[in-house]
């Protein structure tokens, strides 16, 4: 391990280290975190500030506003500056964007809970985002659905650059969005798996390979800068983070009952499922950029004429047939689907929503037909590494999608001596079964030979009902890890109405009404205020394993 990180004129660094921007943000987030302890009467001198983190499952727009919850009343609970990270994936990077928009958000959540009552972002400026978007030969479905989400769901578009962050304060927690690359996740390497992005840097965790984040996007070949591109804006990485539809095998979740052949996701059924789910999903986020009755009237019918699709095609698929008709019926129902879309678009009488929708149709079905997600320039491309994956190394291009494919919560780029985590604190909003991002978490440290704490297996016995605090307690270089989940014991009477509300608030079921944003608000920030108590016993246990480990360390 390199005690301190290096400069270099080389644009990839090789390091496990901080770069020299994080360690100065982290040595000013230090002094903040003093005084808020201070304030909270935790006793602590400057040597012995914990490293806290805070890390946010991903779940999709449940994650998204639960996380607002949570930080929300940490703020109000006065703990918001006990910590020196904040990590997420997936959904709770939705939130995460939003939430750094305002450089002073730590002292005020307001501003964020607010926005998702307004009246969020019109359709004609997502066409304008997405119009210029595609003008770059790395335009993907990622692209379409990072501008829907930001719009549709947080109702913003936020044009900034993560890296306009680096200059920065250090008035807010260091925030950490994390990815992985598709080819890897999908064929082995775990060291090439897990990617983070933060204002100074972004790379492979493992790999320890990084480049300035400005330059994600620019063109390399064997670790040299060939041309400078333009940084991607918070919606385009929006778009990166929580493209977990990227996947097929996300998919074949949603797969509907009458398409799942002898118990199994039939692989004939692939590219319809995904021309099926990708419309469905665009449909409702578009919808909720209108306003406009007629045309919300004239998306009802697109609804109506693809589920009557649905419908036509299920008896025909139960008739008994060979894969390879399948296959074909998969592809020709397919195009129908698409075709439906096109002559849709071309009864809508004259106007700007017929024009809005032509654009958008556009831009959507020729990237359904290919279905390329998280296209990115590969600043490894040529990179003479033997321990870059040939795989990786070989492609001018990589995929960035959703890290909650691989773990649910960023736990990856936390691990270890680089950010030296004491607690991290782990609210839990994730779909599938409770308890698994822990177990993920902790074979993976073990892969990678990273310390965490131990997962005691009769806590699974809670799976179907868990309580709504639990402490995993590191014991010497292992991390405390205060893991809460959402609905839990305290909010729900019996497993059955956990399974209930995880159904109610469904990860792909977009977007939620603002009655359903509210009830999760104040489910999380419940949550959070229930067990400050907890919290602060874990904070003050924190700063005496630092200061122990200190004191070890000057008797060596």
């Amino acid at each position: 391990m390199e005690g301190n990180a290096t400069t270099s004129a080389k644009p990839v660094r090789r390091s496990w280290s901080l770069c020299a921007g994080e360690q100065d943000y982290v040595h000013q987030r230090k002094l903040l975190v003093l005084e808020s302890l201070s304030r909270l009467g935790i006793n602590c001198t400057a040597d012995s500030v914990p490293h806290i983190a805070l890390l946010a499952s991903g779940g999709g727009q449940r994650a998204a506003v639960g996380l607002v919850g949570s930080l929300y009343q940490m703020e109000k609970e006065g703990l918001v500056d006990s910590l020196l990270y904040l990590g997420g994936v997936s959904g709770s990077t939705w939130s995460m964007a939003s939430i750094y928009s305002n450089p002073q958000w730590s002292v005020s959540m307001n501003a964020t809970v607010s926005r998702w009552s307004g009246a969020g972002v019109e359709l004609e400026a997502v066409l304008t985002w997405l119009g210029e978007r595609a003008k770059d030969e790395n335009f993907s479905l990622t692209d379409i659905w990072g501008v829907l989400t930001s719009a549709g769901i947080m109702k913003q578009m936020d044009l900034r650059h993560l890296s306009d962050e680096a200059g920065r304060n250090a008035s807010n927690p260091y925030p950490i969005y994390c990815a992985i690359e598709k080819h890897c996740f999908s064929h082995g390497h775990t060291e090439a798996k897990w990617f983070e992005v933060s204002p100074h840097e972004a790379g492979f965790t493992e790999l320890g390979l990084f480049i300035e984040t400005s330059l994600l996007g620019s063109k390399f070949q064997s670790g040299e800068l060939l041309e400078k591109m333009p940084e991607m804006d918070m919606v385009e990485l929006q778009g990166v983070l929580g493209c977990a539809l990227a996947h097929e095998e996300t998919l074949r979740e949603f797969i509907p009952p009458w398409l799942n052949v002898i118990g199994q996701g039939d692989s004939a059924a692939e590219e319809y499922l995904r021309v099926h789910n990708a419309l469905h999903k665009l449909v409702a986020l578009t919808r909720s950029t209108i306003k406009d009755p007629t045309a919300l009237s004239d998306l009802d019918k697109l609804q109506t004429i693809l589920e009557d699709k649905s419908k036509h095609n299920e008896s025909a698929w139960l008739e008994p047939k060979s894969l390879e008709e399948r296959k074909r019926l998969s592809q020709q129902w397919s195009l129908e689907l698409l075709a439906a879309v096109e002559t849709w678009s071309e009864s809508l009488e004259d106007g700007a929503f017929k024009t809005h929708v032509s654009l958008l149709t556009k831009k959507v079905i020729p990237k359904i037909m290919t279905w390329e997600w998280g296209t990115t320039r590969n600043f490894l491309y040529e990179y003479q590494d033997s321990m870059v994956p040939t795989c990786l190394r070989s492609q001018e291009r990589f995929h960035l999608v959703d890290a909650g494919l691989l773990i649910n919560v960023a736990y990856p780029s936390f691990l270890g001596e680089k950010r030296d985590i004491d607690l991290i604190i782990a609210p839990e909003y994730s779909a599938g079964n409770m308890f698994e991002t822990l177990t993920l978490a902790r074979d993976y440290a073990a892969e990678v030979k990273k310390p965490f704490p131990e997962i005691d297996n009769h806590i699974l016995e809670d799976r179907a009902w868990p309580k709504d605090c639990y402490v995993f307690e590191g014991k010497e270089s292992e991390p405390s890890v205060i893991y809460m989940p959402l609905f839990n014991r305290r909010n729900c009477n019996d497993a059955e109405e956990v399974t209930a509300k995880m159904e109610e608030f469904s990860t792909f079921q977009l977007p939620f009404s603002q009655e359903k944003i509210e009830f999760v608000l104040e489910t999380a920030k419940a949550n959070i205020k229930n067990n400050k108590g907890t919290l602060l016993r874990e904070i003050h246990k924190a700063v005496l394993r630092r200061d122990k480990r200190k004191s070890a360390a000057l008797n060596l």
